[in-house]
């Protein structure tokens, strides 16, 4: 008998998974801390005797290529990537036995389209396909984005994701369990999956792929593509490489002098605790980016690349917690880290700096027109309505754009409060006076603000 575990990676919005049967398992796109697929494998009392990778993944570093060194499997990786390291170069129609006493084998199909050499696995049982590894090909509702590897590639590679998608819906059986990486509010999906499981069948009758003419879908695929997190930029070339193992060990702890002096020098000091806890009182310089938020997509989106970072957190879970977030993209070690809060981080003469927050009603109240109103949203968000006189800096341009945003009292807002937090710590950093808007978008028109729509 079969089974799969799914790894949730939630931070990043993706899925690793551990599959195989009684005795012999595969990884497919594991992440870089490989304890959990270890754990996994440990749970169920099966050796991983495979590794594979759909791709060359463009939005975390894997953790393959050391769980094959550390567990002694065979390294799956599609035959045209090109990379640095000894694999098993897999190509459209290979076969493998994952665990030869459950019936259990593994056949890759080529899906090119989220990348040229983009590799599918359908998992078997006794011949029957039963699971469908689509990486980023075939995704819940959705299919990954086609823009990450070269622009000139883009168009070709949005048709080659409509010929993928229709040649597996076309070779499996409807009741096939679609199992992608992304799609779980990773940027590498073109849109938000559609729920959290499907199938091949569920798939043929809701998915744009396969419902809809190749020119039509080709169009839609490309209007709709936002912009690519900066880090991506490093996450391909590294996996290309072969990345190093982790270190999660404790960094070293910084008293407050060591803190000042980090901040003196330009580098970037992060406040992991939540954004209530932050505008009330904080470390004069540091940033905002909540651990329990998309730590790891912000944080290595904005920061400039190889920059230190010390990281600030109320205990020492939640420091481990965004180390290992942070090293599954590439910020590997942070220079220094504290815990507990601003009296900790603080010398003893100087006190925490604050800075208000309010909702839409509250920023009703006081008058959007008295205010300078930042809109920290996507281009995509804003265009489904904004604040009339608002002024739009998406938030991963903000660290570069501060000197746009006009004198006086910033009352800052996101979709949310999430990105508005990390705005507005970016703002009073600067030494701004700012005011961060913690409220759901929808609050806005119920609080009487003026919106525009377009």
């Amino acid at each position: 008998m079969f089974f799969v575990d799914t790894i949730e990676l939630e931070g990043l919005g993706n899925r690793s998974y551990l599959a195989g049967g009684e005795h012999m398992a595969v990884a497919v796109d594991p992440p870089r801390d490989i304890d959990q697929v270890l754990a996994a494998a440990a749970r169920r009392g099966v050796r991983i005797s495979h590794v594979v990778e759909t791709h060359i993944h463009n939005d975390y570093v894997t953790g393959g290529l050391e769980l094959a060194r550390i567990t002694g499997a065979q390294y799956l990786v599609p035959a045209d990537a090109k990379v640095s390291f000894a694999r098993v170069p897999v190509a459209d129609g290979d076969t493998v036995d994952i665990d030869a006493g459950s019936r259990v084998t593994l056949a890759a199909i080529a899906t090119p389209g989220h990348t040229p050499h983009h590799t599918s696995y359908a998992l078997r049982e006794a011949g029957r396909p039963v699971v469908v590894f689509t990486g980023g090909s075939l995704l819940i509702g959705t299919v990954g984005r086609p823009d990450l590897v070269e622009p000139r590639l883009t168009k070709q590679l949005a048709r080659a994701q409509h010929a993928s998608a229709h040649r597996l819906a076309s070779g499996l059986p409807d009741e096939t369990a679609v199992l992608p990486t992304h799609g779980f509010g990773s940027f590498c999906s073109s849109a938000q999956s559609d729920g959290e499981e499907s199938t091949i069948g569920k798939e043929k009758s809701a998915n744009t792929a396969l419902t809809v003419d190749v020119d039509t879908f080709v169009a839609d695929l490309l209007a709709g593509l936002e912009d690519v997190p900066a880090y991506y930029a490093h996450m391909g070339p590294a996996n290309a490489t072969g990345p190093a193992p982790v270190d999660l060990t404790p960094p070293a702890l910084a008293d407050p002098g060591e803190i000042a002096l980090r901040l003196a020098a330009g580098e970037w000091v992060v406040d992991l605790r939540n954004r209530v806890a932050f505008a009330e009182g904080h470390v004069a310089g540091s940033f905002n980016f909540e651990a329990d938020g998309k730590i790891a997509t912000y944080l290595a989106w904005m920061i400039p690349w190889g920059k230190p970072v010390t990281l600030l957190a109320e205990s020492a879970q939640q420091l481990a917690e965004a180390q290992r977030e942070l090293v599954r993209v590439g910020i590997d070690r942070p220079a220094a880290a504290a815990t507990g809060g601003p009296a900790a981080w603080l010398p003893t003469e100087q006190t925490p700096a604050s800075f208000p927050r309010s909702t839409f009603a509250g920023l009703a109240a006081h008058g959007a027109e008295n205010a300078v109103v930042l809109d920290v949203r996507r281009d995509s968000e804003r265009t489904n309505g904004w604040i009339e006189g608002s002024v739009h800096i998406p938030i991963h341009e903000l660290p570069g754009r501060l000197a746009e945003v006009p004198q006086g009292t910033v009352w800052v807002h996101c979709a949310g409060g999430m990105r508005a937090a990390i705005a507005a710590s970016l703002l009073d950093a600067a030494g701004r006076d700012v005011v961060a808007v913690d409220d759901g978008f929808d609050a806005a028109a119920d609080a009487g603000l003026p919106l525009t729509t377009g």
